[in-house]
């Protein structure tokens, strides 16, 4: 099995698709995206910093100069007698190289 057509820098390209869930688009991943050139993304309980850099790279056709990552806690919510929960959430914020810019209007073909 020598294709390596399959692979983008030794992950599954199928894995790398899913590892990205969602752009967190709010008022922090704003001001975080103006001050240091970085996107936040929703990504997978498991994704490791390297596969979320590699999916970024795969799917924008972008330069990646790092990422961070962060795991929020659901919040524990009542309604009326039940008592319920929110999933927990996996942010990663990825920073850009400079000179180097993420459009999601235009992806959308």
């Amino acid at each position: 099995m020598s294709n390596n057509t399959t692979k983008t820098s030794g992950f599954d390209e199928g894995r790398l698709m899913q590892v990205l869930i969602a752009p967190i688009v709010s008022e922090k991943a704003t001001m975080v995206a103006e001050k240091s050139n970085a996107v936040t993304f929703k990504v997978l309980q498991d994704a490791t910093k390297h596969e979320i850099k590699a999916a970024v790279q795969l799917m924008f056709k972008v330069e990646v100069k790092g990422v961070s990552v962060v795991n929020i806690k659901g919040k524990t919510k009542r309604f009326g007698k039940s008592v319920g929960r929110r999933d927990n959430v996996r942010k990663a914020y990825v920073t850009l190289k400079p000179g180097q810019e993420l459009n999601f209007v235009g992806e959308a073909a």
